[in-house]
This record gives structure tokens, C-alpha cells and sequence, in this order.
């Protein structure tokens, strides 16, 4: 404890003397501030606190230009004027988790915003841009993980560790599915990021979503959308930092970030804002480099904690490969695929099994079930490729045995898949309930 004070205190006392140098407004175009002054001392990702009449607005540094270096506010620049002074501020690299965060919600500077008063401040800072470790130092991923869910314990079987995307359109029950999660895996924390969410969902998310079961075993990091595009960028940061605290524990974390697509759209606005070149749909290039910088630092760590990731990509469209999803199916172990047609039906959660892939399958799955689960996913497809004529009622009974095994078995596959949000299934009574199904077909 005494050590951990004086290391507090030497890095306090390290920060003094810069908060005296100070630069001024030249310009404000937009969002972004052309600030002159001791450019040497303000460095790439560095903190400027900026004027704004009665109050400060604190800004970071996005670019450097010359003898002039460009900031972006994470408030608002109303009230910013020309010539205004611009403090240089102590390096803000990282934050200090602890355990006592469970339960917790706070902001993108990990400030708490439940009314539950402040909290408290560990003695380990947790850099929120890190690399993710190295490849060599990795161990393998773990056993595999109890999530709760029928249709992910047995189709798409995921191990400790594992990084999954869920893919859906808007409305499709992608922050459901990540409240099913955070209530009924098998980690010991849960870390949910909620970046760029609607103001209005974040407390109906918490309070019916998640509960106050979930919300015990879980910290959640909020970021708005009426927020600016740095504080949403520092959310996603934040969350990992936070899933890397623990995993340091030697715990097993569930990380789970809502959404991907608004990361690289907060800074798609960074980057167009400082004369980055729109690319692919006005993505710029730093949004493809940031995004497998962001989404490797989960996993497997050098220790036996481990970071199992679920991040939802919001799909522009309903287009499966616009160029975010693109990139972050490249990057991950595995992709969830939620259809709207599938939620228009009314099952719940809307997952399209046979569009959806887990990497480590089947090395992850239970080998006495693997061969129900390859049956089944058979007898979908097979339904799948004639569904439209049995709805016609163009198919005749008896004309292809697989196809009336699979008509008869399909109500009962598609209500194994179905599931509410307050019903949990445990990985082995999963694997049993699709067995039981399938073994009808050896019987009739």
C-alpha cells in the first residue's frame, strides 16, 4: 500500500510543472481548433484544456501542422473564441479500475454517471491504447464457454477467449442478445461497452435489459450519440482497458462492445475533420488500421486470465458486406448473422444459423454431439433450399425423403432456437435438447 502511495505521488508530482505553458487559439473550423503556441509540449493524443468563456473545454491533440497543432473538443465549441488560451494538461494516458466497478456505470473517462456516488481509484493505471500482446507470448484459447444461449452453445460453440462479431441491421435484437449474455455466460466479469447508443435506451438497457442480476457481475462504459466522436472513441478504449484490468487478474472477461460500426464512424469524423482521404463509403484509412489495432487486444493474454469478445457491427442497409463488416469478419474468430426476416417471424434471438460461423468449431464443440449438430444444421438446410416451395405448396409429400424429414423436423428445430430474454440453457442441457429432437428422426 505504502509503495503504491508514492508511486501515486511521483507520477503527480512528475505532472506539476507542465500545466503553466499554455498556447492560444488561431482558428476554429468545425470541430477542429488550430492552436499556436509551445508545440513541442503538445504532443500527438496529448490533453489541452481550451477557454470557453465562464468555463474550460477539454480538447486532445489530432494532428500536428507545422509551427500549429489541431485539437478536437470532447464537449462542445460553443463559446471558443480566437486568441483564447489553451493549458496544456498532464498526460491522460490511462485510467485506474477496480474491482469495486462491478455493478457500476460510468462515462468515457470512467466518471461515474449512475448517481451512486464516486468511486474508487486503483493503484494500477490501465493505458487505454495499448498493444495487443504479442502473438508468440499468447496462450491458446480455453475451454469451451457456457453463454447461456441454445442457438450459440451448440451451432456456433465459442471458447474462453474467442472474439465473435454479431452482425444485424438496426432493430434486430443485437443489444437483447448482448443483455442474454452479460446475465447467463460463464465469466467471472462482464465489460460492456455502449458506444454511441440512443440516451434514451441506455437506462431501459440497464434497468429491463441487463437487470440488477447482470449489472452485478458487469461495469458499463456509456457514450452517447449526441456525444462527440472523441468521447466515443475513448468509450470503446475505455472498455478494453478495463476487460485488460481484469484479465490481468487472472479472471476470465466477457467484453462486449454496441456497436464496432460506431467506432470507426466516430473516427471516420476524426480523421475527415483533420484532411484524412475519404476511401471506401468515406472511411478514411486510419479506420482499418485502428480497427484490428482495437479488436486484438481481446483474447487469450499471456497469464490465465482471458478476454472473450462479442461486438456488434450495425450493418448499413442490411448489407452484410459493406466495408466495416468486411473488415471486421477478416479480423474476428467467428460472426453471429441476425436477419430481419428472421425477427419478422417473431423468433427471438433472430440468428441465421447456417449464414453464421464459429472458427474454432468443431474443436469446440462436445465430439459425442457433434454429429446431432451436423444433422441438424443439415436438416435447416435442406428446409431453407425448399422453403419456398413447400409455401407455395408446390412440393408434394413423398417425392424426396430428406426434404419430408426436414419439413417434419423444422417446428421443432425452430423452437429449440427460439428463446426469451429471461430463459437461460446450460451448454449440456443445450446439446441435450437438440439430441432429443434429432433422435425422433431414427424413431418417426
Amino acid at each position: 500500500m505504502e509503495k503504491s502511495r508514492i508511486t501515486r505521488l511521483t507520477e503527480a508530482l512528475a505532472q506539476v510543472e507542465i500545466g503553466s505553458f499554455y498556447g492560444r487559439v488561431e482558428t476554429v473550423r468545425g470541430l477542429v481548433l488550430s492552436i499556436a503556441g509551445p508545440v513541442s509540449l503538445m504532443p500527438l493524443g496529448g490533453r489541452l484544456m481550451v477557454e470557453a468563456g465562464q468555463k474550460n473545454v477539454s480538447c486532445e491533440v489530432v494532428a500536428i501542422e507545422g509551427e500549429t497543432v489541431l485539437a478536437m473538443p470532447f464537449g462542445s465549441v460553443d463559446g471558443i473564441r480566437r486568441g483564447a488560451k489553451a493549458f496544456v494538461q498532464p498526460s491522460v494516458g490511462g485510467v485506474r479500475p477496480d474491482a469495486s466497478w462491478l455493478g457500476r456505470v460510468v462515462n468515457a473517462f470512467g466518471e461515474p454517471i449512475d448517481g451512486k456516488g464516486p468511486i474508487f481509484q486503483g493503484s494500477m493505471i490501465m493505458p487505454y491504447r495499448s498493444d495487443p500482446p504479442l502473438a508468440h507470448t499468447r496462450r491458446r484459447l480455453g475451454e469451451p464457454l457456457d453463454l447461456g444461449v441454445r442457438v450459440l452453445n451448440t451451432f456456433l460453440t465459442s471458447r474462453s477467449g474467442q472474439r465473435m462479431g454479431i452482425f444485424a441491421g438496426s432493430g434486430v435484437g443485437k443489444s437483447v442478445l448482448l443483455s442474454m449474455l452479460a446475465r447467463n455466460a460463464s465469466s467471472d466479469v462482464s465489460v460492456i461497452g455502449l458506444i454511441g447508443e440512443r440516451g434514451r435506451e441506455v437506462q431501459e438497457f440497464i434497468e429491463d435489459d441487463l437487470g440488477p442480476e447482470g449489472l452485478a457481475r458487469s461495469i458499463v462504459v456509456v457514450a452517447t450519440s449526441d456525444e462527440g466522436a472523441l468521447m466515443r472513441r475513448q468509450a470503446a478504449w475505455l472498455s478494453f482497458a478495463i476487460a485488460e484490468y481484469f484479465r490481468n487478474q487472472d479472471l476470465n472477461v466477457l467484453l462486449m462492445m454496441d456497436s464496432v460500426t460506431r467506432f470507426a464512424m466516430a473516427q471516420r469524423e476524426i480523421g475527415l475533420s483533420i484532411g484524412e482521404p475519404p476511401t471506401t463509403k468515406g472511411y478514411t484509412p486510419t479506420v482499418f488500421s485502428e480497427l484490428p489495432r482495437l479488436l486484438e487486444r481481446a483474447g487469450p493474454g499471456s497469464g490465465l486470465g482471458t478476454i472473450t469478445g462479442f461486438f456488434t457491427v450495425l450493418v448499413d442497409g442490411d448489407d452484410h458486406n459493406e466495408p466495416i463488416a468486411d473488415a471486421v469478419r477478416g479480423i474476428l474468430d467467428g460472426h453471429i448473422v441476425m436477419e430481419r426476416a428472421i425477427a419478422e417471424r417473431g423468433r427471438y434471438p433472430a440468428v441465421n444459423v447456417l449464414k453464421s460461423v464459429s472458427r474454432t468449431l468443431p474443436g469446440s464443440a462436445d465430439p459425442a454431439f457433434w454429429p446431432v449438430v451436423q444433422a441438424a444444421k443439415a436438416s435447416l438446410a435442406t428446409y431453407t433450399d425448399m422453403e419456398e416451395l413447400i409455401r407455395l405448396g408446390a412440393y408434394k409429400s413423398g417425392t424426396n425423403p430428406e426434404v419430408d424429414e426436414a419439413i417434419r423436423l423444422y417446428p421443432f428445430i425452430d423452437n429449440f432456437l427460439r428463446q426469451s430474454k429471461e430463459e437461460s440453457t446450460s451448454l449440456s442441457d443445450s446439446y441435450e435438447l437438440l439430441a432429443s429432437i434429432m433422435a425422433t428422426s431414427a424413431t418417426g
